[in-house]
């Protein structure tokens, strides 16, 4: 899976989600967040849009120490050109954030030098 460093220097990868086997497949520009031990945080507006089922709460450490409790989604992503069903954490930011549960068993390379993303 390749993506890019964007004039911000995050690294950015294209993931292709739905709600179901039989939903449609958005495709979303998400933020590699490695402080984010979770698989795919969405937006609240983005998960209403996707349709994606509710599947409980969470409660969460933010980086400031601060604890919250989160809506939980289902959703199926394309991973490595196969579904992988996985739960989707809301929030109100506005960019979806991919986490280090999904980067589990890969290995991530960032060139901030070439702007190259690549996860194998």
């Amino acid at each position: 899976m390749n993506g890019h460093v964007d004039s911000f220097g995050r690294a950015i990868v294209t993931v292709s989600i739905r709600a179901s086997d039989i939903a449609a497949a958005h495709d979303l520009s998400a933020w590699i967040d490695t402080g984010f031990n979770g698989e795919l945080v969405l937006s609240q507006e983005q998960i209403d849009d996707l349709e994606l089922r509710p599947s409980g709460t969470l409660k969460a450490v933010l980086a400031d120490g601060s604890e919250v409790v989160l809506q939980r989604y289902t959703c199926l992503i394309e991973w490595f050109e196969e579904d992988r069903e996985l739960e989707v954490i809301a929030n109100d930011g506005e960019h979806p954030l991919l986490g280090v549960g999904l980067l589990v068993g890969y290995d991530l390379h960032i060139s901030y030098r070439t702007g190259a993303v690549t996860i194998e």
